[in-house]
């Protein structure tokens, strides 16, 4: 008698990388709001719009230390034919000069200060000489004519009532230091998700432990809770799970609170690969393996509600995965990529869209040259993924996208 063939997957298999995406952001629960004061704000996604409540400069101001006089009394001014102006007083930050520049006049500045009226150029300080010891009181030599360049024109930056940062932003320390700048004690943002990461396996032990053959440091949990963190996310690192059913769902049942969770291992093709068996037999799948290298036995799916992603247990694949698939969806950010030339060929794959560790060196982007998954220490030397399309390739000098992983 003939086996019956095994039924098919009812589920998605060999996603694309945008669809993997695309499903892990529907899996995600909905954002709710928080304000937070400013100091808290790092890493955070901006909820809303922010408009500026001040113009920035607040005022006409010096961009650096000198004098603030009239353009047109300086033109003529050379090292040979040094232009002589008397000084009539000094305006600084917090300290404005009160009275008008006339001709013939001048203003010892600093940087920052308000510009005084009458005046539309500086000549910065290193282009001055001193001339206060004549009878006619003080002065100063011009070396070079003033410039009006040297001005930061009163809302140069932005201006009161402009939208300066949009919803969806990740606050970075510019960005934070700019919200500051547009006048906000507090910011309106998403409550950070909170993911739990836990890395399966009998062969995986915490790093400082004695090392025995066949087992390895458990280096995937750590680097994904660094990327999460930077991500904006609330990360709780949990004990490795054993390969057993059994303990891989009482790990599953202890985490509490989580909206979704991040495993590392546990769903290739392996006989001991239990969380794609968990997810098959007594979750829901949303795909099995996406068309990528490396990376492609990723898998999505839900436990008692819980979304869970399944990220493969090699190192290399673990990380690269997260950073192409599970960080745009997290933070709702596009993958951020530039374009490089390649100084080195780049080959591609028929079926897969490949993600090659390169070097970039000035404006330009080298193959690594180890490509295996297990080579965790290539993506801290290499520090870039240069994204090569299914069926493509790239010449010496031809356009790549790059991500960068740091």
């Amino acid at each position: 008698m003939t086996a019956p063939h095994p039924a098919p997957p009812t589920f998605p298999m060999f996603v694309s990388v945008e669809e993997a995406r695309t499903l892990l952001r529907q899996l995600l629960p909905e954002r709710r709001t928080e304000t937070v004061a400013l100091a808290s704000a790092f890493g955070r996604t901006l909820a809303a719009d922010l408009m500026a409540r001040v113009s920035h400069p607040s005022a006409t101001e010096s961009a650096l230390d000198g004098i603030a006089c009239r353009e047109a009394d300086t033109l003529a001014a050379s090292p040979e034919q040094p232009t002589r102006l008397r000084l009539i007083g000094e305006s600084r930050a917090g300290l404005a000069f009160a009275g008008t520049v006339g001709a013939g006049e001048a203003v010892r500045i600093y940087t920052g200060a308000p510009l005084p009226q009458g005046a539309n150029a500086i000549c910065p300080v290193e282009q001055l000489q001193d001339d206060s010891d004549r009878a006619d009181g003080d002065g100063v030599l011009l070396l070079r004519p003033a410039s009006p360049g040297d001005v930061r024109r009163e809302g140069g930056d932005f201006e009161a009532g402009e939208t300066v940062l949009h919803a969806g932003a990740l606050l970075t320390p510019a960005r934070v230091a700019l919200a500051a700048a547009l006048g906000h004690a507090e910011v309106p943002t998403l409550k950070p998700l909170r993911v739990a990461v836990m890395s399966t396996g009998d062969e995986v032990i915490e790093p400082g432990q004695p090392l025995s053959a066949g087992q390895v440091y458990n280096s995937n949990a750590y680097g994904l809770l660094g990327m999460l963190r930077e991500a904006g996310c609330e990360a709780v690192l949990l004990p490795a799970a054993p390969d057993s059913p059994e303990a891989l769902e009482q790990a599953l049942t202890s985490i509490g609170g989580a909206d979704i969770l991040l495993t590392s291992g546990g769903v290739s093709m392996g006989k001991y690969d239990f969380v794609r068996d968990l997810l098959i037999q007594e979750g829901k799948v949303s795909f099995w393996k996406v068309r990528m290298r490396p990376g492609g036995p990723a898998m999505l799916g839900g436990w008692k509600g819980l979304p869970v992603f399944g990220l493969p247990g090699n190192p290399v694949s673990s990380l690269v995965v997260f950073q192409v698939i599970v960080r745009p969806a997290l933070t709702g950010q596009p993958l951020s990529t530039l374009r490089l030339r390649a100084g080195t060929p780049f080959r591609g794959l028929a079926d897969k869209t490949a993600f090659w560790r390169a070097e970039v060196r000035g404006s330009q982007v080298f193959d690594y040259g180890k490509q295996g998954s297990g080579v965790l220490r290539s993506l801290s030397d290499a520090g870039a993924l240069v994204i090569m399309p299914e069926g493509g390739a790239a010449e010496v000098g031809d356009e790549v996208d790059v991500v960068l992983m740091d």
